[in-house]
């Protein structure tokens, strides 16, 4: 057995595993290299050793110093973890989107945590890089690890995780899958199996649906810790320089829910408890290994534990509330399953389209004349729209009621040149396309309606009539 003198002497070396449940037909060999087995429990641990080691030996920090930095929670953890055992102080801010588990999980390894809004462009004052930046400034010997343009970051993967990953296939890795999100662990690994194979090694990303990296909107998903997202008005996109991206060779886009339930199947199948990301990169695998022969090995990269997701990916509920899970609840047996949302909009005539796309840069006069007649006292303004999967899927800012607003531009109260945002209410309820009608009318309330959440994005509007 290993003795270590240190925990962080157990960062990396982490194992492969063999997929071989998923899909049984593939006829290539899958492996899964289990990156949630590093003692912070994900890949991230490996640039948070190697970036504090660097800013050391530059100078950068000197006993005393305080870490910053900005993150999902993955590198924070892992730069809590190198700094408190160097004695350093540590701040991390995190975004309000990330998952509960990764907040406690940081303050149990003694970081001091900063929670920004999400939902800002990159330029506000308040976005959560802005935040950070003032710290630094503000704090003597302080040190921004800033892992999305820092070279040590993908330079820990060529040195580490790529060797590690040529070693253990004996040089027989063909193609490497993984996500990008600062780009740090495609890019080092990446790059080194590429250069040790003479380029016969394929890198594929894995990235998704709405990420920009892969040629997405930039609009808002659920998989954490992966993608690049941005917000509508962000002045300027600015991509890491930790990604190099000549290095990924194509894209797999992945939807929410694929990732998501190929987690969950993870678990059930594989016994490999790993989190959303790695259910978006494994999904893409899946689907480069159906391409392949016997003669090819895959290699896929899971890059954290599913433990820091149990209030979410892993938790029926929450799955059901954004309408990612429609299985049937078989709480009680087949005979007492009770109905859900989706079933009463296949009653519903055109469901598809009761949701009215309001862009939050029109006038009021334009909103009003677009907006559909059926719910119309209850319409819904949306951030930004597209057609996807045959739904209209949507980022929600509030609604308006045509019929007073109507009045109060009759009454010269309001204009119809006016922004619709001058004129915002409140966004409706909201209910998941899987959920019980039981859960559906309890969400609903004493509104008149709903929205429908289908794969976390509105997809429609029920009435609290239609819900029985």
């Amino acid at each position: 057995m290993s003795v270590y003198e240190s925990v962080l002497d157990a960062i990396g070396e982490t194992p492969l595993f063999r997929l071989a449940r998923l899909d049984p037909s593939i006829r290539a060999r899958v492996y899964a290299k289990a990156e949630f087995q590093n003692i912070g429990g994900s890949v991230k641990d490996r640039a948070a050793l190697a970036m504090v080691e660097q800013a050391e030996r530059d100078g950068l920090l000197a006993p005393g110093g305080t870490i910053v930095e900005a993150t999902s929670g993955n590198t924070g953890i892992g730069l809590t973890i190198v700094g408190r055992q160097r004695g350093y102080r540590v701040i991390v801010g995190v975004p309000d989107r990330s998952a509960k588990e990764k907040v406690d999980i940081l303050k149990a390894y003694g970081a001091e945590v900063i929670i920004a809004p999400s939902a800002l462009p990159h330029q506000h004052p308040d976005h959560l890089f802005n935040v950070v930046r003032r710290l630094v400034d503000q704090i003597p010997g302080a040190w921004l690890a800033n892992q999305y343009d820092n070279p040590a970051n993908p330079e820990a993967h060529r040195r580490t995780t790529g060797p590690e990953i040529w070693r253990q296939t004996g040089g027989r890795v063909t193609h490497f899958v993984a996500g990008v999100g600062t780009g740090g662990t495609i890019t080092g690994t990446g790059e080194y199996l590429k250069q040790v194979s003479e380029g016969r090694v394929t890198v594929v990303g894995a990235d998704p649906e709405a990420s920009v990296y892969s040629g997405g909107d930039g609009s808002a998903y659920f998989v954490e810790s992966i993608g690049h997202f941005v917000h509508p008005d962000t002045d300027q996109d600015v991509w890491p320089e930790s990604y190099h991206p000549e290095v990924v060779d194509r894209f797999e886009r992945i939807g929410d829910r694929e990732s998501l339930l190929t987690a969950r199947r993870m678990a059930r199948e594989e016994g490999l408890l790993a989190g959303g990301s790695s259910g978006t990169a494994v999904a893409a695998a899946l689907r480069v290994a159906r391409e392949l022969g016997p003669d090819d090995l895959v290699v896929v990269l899971l890059p954290d534990s599913g433990r820091s997701y149990l209030s979410k990916i892993f938790n029926d509920d929450w799955l059901r509330q954004w309408g990612f899970l429609e299985e049937p609840e078989l709480a009680r047996g087949a005979a007492d399953i009770e109905p859900t949302v989706r079933e009463v909009l296949r009653h519903c005539p055109a469901w598809e389209d009761r949701l009215v796309p309001v862009s939050s840069r029109a006038t009021l006069g334009s909103a009003l004349a677009g907006l559909a007649a059926s719910l119309a006292a209850v319409p819904v303004v949306l951030a930004r729209s597209e057609r996807r999967h045959g739904i209209t899927a949507t980022e929600v800012l509030g609604s308006i009621e045509p019929g007073p607003l109507q009045a109060a531009i009759a009454e010269r109260r309001a204009s119809p040149d006016d922004s619709v945002l001058q004129h915002l209410g409140p966004p409706l309820p909201t209910v998941g396309v899987g959920q019980p009608l039981s859960a559906a009318r309890a969400a609903v309330g004493s509104h008149p309606a709903a929205i429908v959440l289908i794969d976390g994005r509105a997809g429609s509007l029920i009435s609290r009539a239609e819900l029985g």
